[in-house]
């Protein structure tokens, strides 16, 4: 189901911010609401209901809650979401319900009532801002158009066509690479790659080997020996610095590593690289 709106239309913010549970008992509250609310997840599962269906909202994963009389909790549990309330219309709230393979429309802003989001980190990005803010500026008209922002950008976000999704999947493949470079000097874990894009571990790692061919691990185990051919042969520093830069926690766990990706320890590939320039000179 998609929630059809008028971008024309005026949005009108009431209040938003980060939730964190304080501890695997918490359970949302039971009220009635009137107004809109989007929450996006961060961690945990959110386990909520309004008065038609229950729902589960995963990390990277979002929930739009229409107007309802009976919001609550299903099931207790650790969680963290970032919220935003807010009325359309001048609070008339009158969206539109449309199905599923809706086509986009400039015009509008089409939001499935739940969905993954192809960047979280966008969308955190407009909500912290936006709480900044409401907190520094108290201007309402301000806040009117940043909370339309994150909005228009979840509906940006959740329009899927073939091209669309094959470039968001390049992209983000292509954002994976980069942040692998930029990190490889690190005890780099999949879990932090994961979190800084805002996925879980097994979808980001199902998608890359998915896209790649190879899993994600071997990718940044290869990365780490590339790096560490180049050190070894166009550098005198001592392998068990290579290794530390490289975040190993001796030079015995890099020279396995080492070995099982080109077949040589250290030593020796930094000798053969040597006794082959002598050759060639």
């Amino acid at each position: 189901m998609i929630l059809d709106f008028e971008a024309s239309r005026e949005f009108t913010y009431h209040w938003c911010g980060k939730f964190t549970s304080p501890n695997s008992d918490w359970i949302h509250m039971t009220r009635s609401r009137e107004d809109y609310e989007l929450m996006v997840v961060t961690e945990g599962i959110l386990y909520i209901a309004d008065h038609e269906r229950e729902y589960e909202v995963h990390p990277g994963e979002y929930l739009l809650m229409g107007p309802t009389p009976f919001q609550h909790g299903t099931h207790s549990g650790d969680c963290s979401f970032y919220w935003l309330h807010f009325g359309y219309n001048k609070e008339s709230q009158n969206h539109e319900i449309l199905a599923e393979n809706t086509n986009y429309s400039p015009d509008r802003i089409r939001i499935p009532i739940t969905g993954t989001l192809s960047s979280m980190e966008r969308i955190i990005i407009l909500m912290k801002q936006l709480q900044d803010s409401d907190q520094r500026y108290k201007d309402s008209t301000l806040n009117r158009y940043l909370c339309s922002a994150i909005l228009a950008e979840v509906g940006a976000q959740t329009h899927h066509s073939p091209s669309r999704d094959k470039q968001l999947k390049e992209q983000l493949y292509s954002d994976i690479l980069d942040y692998i470079s930029w990190h490889i000097q690190e005890n780099l874990r999949i879990s932090q790659i994961a979190s800084h894009f805002g996925y879980n571990e097994k979808y980001l790692t199902t998608f890359f080997k998915k896209y790649s061919g190879i899993p994600l691990k071997q990718h940044l185990l290869q990365s780490k020996m590339e790096f560490a051919k180049s050190a070894l042969s166009e550098t005198t520093q001592p392998i068990s610095q290579i290794a530390y830069s490289l975040g190993f926690s001796d030079a015995h766990n890099f020279s396995n590593a080492f070995r099982k990706v080109t077949g040589l320890s250290p030593f020796m590939y930094r000798e053969s690289y040597n006794k082959h320039n002598v050759f060639q000179v």
